[in-house]
Parts: C-alpha cells; sequence; structure tokens
C-alpha cells in the first residue's frame, strides 16, 4: 500500500481524497490509502480524513506519497520538498512555471527514484478521445483553438501555463510545434485577458491558440480545424464515461507507482510536458515583450 497525503484541499483536493477513500474497484488505485491532508489553514476533518503537518507528512515512514493540489505558484515548493525527502508526487498540471525548473524536478525524482507525475485530465475526456479518433488519419491544413472562461484567481500563473491544457491538446493532436507569434491584451480593472498565439506544426500548417477570460464568459473550447479532406468546427458528441476524470488518472498514477507502465510511454509522456512548458515559457517571452513595446510607444 502507498500512504498518500493531499496537499491543498480546493476542488481537486477534495476529488482526490474522495477517489482514494473509494477507489476503482480491481484497479491499481486500490493500492493507494490516504493517510491525512494539508492546508495553510486550520481545517475540520476532510470527508473524515484528518490535517497533518508538512513536517509530519516528511517524517513519517507510512507515508510514501503526495498529491499537490495547491495553487499553480506553490507547485514547485511542494514538489521540490516532497521529492527531496524521497515521496513520489502527483501534482495538477502545470507542475511549474517555468521549463527549466520542471527539467530541474524531473531529474531531481530521477536521481531519487520516485515518480513525479503531471495531472493531464484534459486528455481523457471522452470528447476529446472521439476527436483523436475522428481526426486521425487526415491532413491538417490549418487550424484554432479558442477557449474562453471567467477570470482567474491570483497565484495561477501566466495563461500559457495555466491554460497549458488546451496547448497540450494541439500537441497531443497535431505533434510538435514552435511559436511564430504571441501577444496579450490585458484590463486588469475589469479582470479581462486575452492572450492570442501563433503557432506552426512541423509540416508548416499554422495553429492559432486564444485563451480569453473576463467576467460573464462561458467556459467553452470553440475550434475550427481544416483538414484536406474535411472541417471541424464543433467538438464531437461522445458519451458520457463511467470513470470519472481524476479516477482515471489516479489509476495511471498508480499504474507507475507499480511499475506497469511501459517505459516508451513514460519518456514519451515526459517529451509532451516539457515541450509544452517549453512553448509556454516562449509564448509567455514574446507576449511580454509585445507588452513591454506597447508602454514604450
Amino acid at each position: 500500500m502507498f500512504g498518500s497525503v493531499v496537499v491543498g484541499v480546493g476542488t481537486a483536493g477534495f476529488v482526490r481524497i474522495r477517489d482514494m477513500l473509494a477507489p476503482l474497484p480491481s484497479s491499481a488505485a486500490e493500492k493507494l490509502s490516504v493517510k491525512g491532508f494539508i492546508s495553510r489553514r486550520t481545517l475540520e476533518e476532510q470527508q473524515g480524513v484528518k490535517q497533518i503537518t508538512v513536517e509530519d507528512a516528511l517524517r513519517r515512514d507510512d507515508i510514501k506519497v503526495a498529491f499537490v493540489c495547491t495553487e499553480n505558484a506553490a507547485h514547485e515548493e511542494n514538489i521540490r520538498t516532497f521529492l527531496e525527502a524521497g515521496k513520489h508526487v502527483c501534482v495538477e498540471y502545470p507542475m511549474a512555471m517555468t521549463h527549466k525548473t520542471a527539467v530541474d524536478l524531473w531529474d531531481l525524482a530521477q536521481e531519487k527514484g520516485v515518480v513525479l507525475h503531471e495531472e493531464h485530465i484534459e486528455l481523457l475526456t471522452a470528447d476529446f478521445k472521439q476527436l483523436k479518433k475522428d481526426i486521425a488519419g487526415k491532413k491538417l491544413e490549418e487550424g484554432s483553438l479558442h477557449f474562453t472562461g471567467g477570470p482567474l484567481k491570483p497565484g495561477f500563473g501566466f495563461p500559457a501555463f495555466s491554460g497549458i491544457a488546451r496547448l497540450t491538446w494541439l500537441v497531443d493532436l497535431f505533434g510538435e510545434l514552435s511559436v511564430t507569434a504571441a501577444s496579450m491584451e490585458e484590463d486588469q480593472e475589469n479582470k479581462y485577458m486575452k492572450m492570442t498565439t501563433q503557432l506552426m506544426t512541423k509540416e508548416q500548417k499554422p495553429l492559432t491558440w486564444i485563451e480569453e477570460r473576463g467576467p460573464g464568459l462561458p467556459r467553452v473550447k470553440n475550434i475550427n480545424f481544416c483538414f484536406d479532406s474535411c472541417t471541424m468546427t464543433q467538438l464531437p458528441p461522445a458519451a458520457r464515461e463511467p470513470v470519472g476524470l481524476f479516477m482515471q488518472d489516479l489509476v495511471l498514477f498508480s499504474q507507475k507507482l507499480l511499475g506497469q507502465v511501459p517505459r516508451d510511454q513514460l519518456h514519451a509522456e515526459r517529451h509532451r510536458v516539457l515541450h509544452c512548458l517549453e512553448l509556454a515559457d516562449r509564448i509567455q517571452q514574446l507576449s511580454q515583450q509585445g507588452q513591454g513595446s506597447a508602454q514604450d510607444a
């Protein structure tokens, strides 16, 4: 059994505790056992699980795993703390706010001989799985992905990082990408922002990724993918799956702990995660250069 602690008890932390208390029967997730949770606040028991301190979690031999479910800005510190103590770590995306930091953390996990897993439930959704099937064999000519949603709370970082799930979609669908341009519009007083990124596939086909957030904006992904044989402007309908997204991710993480995931799959996942973080770095750099130029003008 892998005794576990959950760091942060917002929505994701609550679901992690719930899923470990009632894991998918006959799955690898049954090997996880939640031993406590950590929060900056002093809280009552959560779903029957008691609050413990970071020091307790690091010291206890029966705690082998940490689930990091804090705001993005606190991910790096928490991951590093638990890796240094020789604990396995599962973290909600993104694991870090720079590509270099993520490389350092992954190297540390390798040095310590433990698993570092970045959650990507967006790749597990039924509509994404169906979309991937539907475009198989088609040649992209150009495309766009426009995400809208409400304002983010502080601590979630630059939109290329807080919205890295959408970037991960594009990389998983169309392979490695390069950034050709990026810009950022922001109205802090009205909590509005719009990041526009121009990407290029290895086949030199253009993709546009827009991340737009503001009060009253619906949480929606709008796609427009033009292929050699057709154009897709809507996500395909897909039946809801019986196993929840976080439970699917929990099973995958547990399989990694048990050594059940093939080495080439682990390598491909690490490569994809680091590639997306490297793209996010570049997008932030170009966007901020543009903002600086606009202010100078």
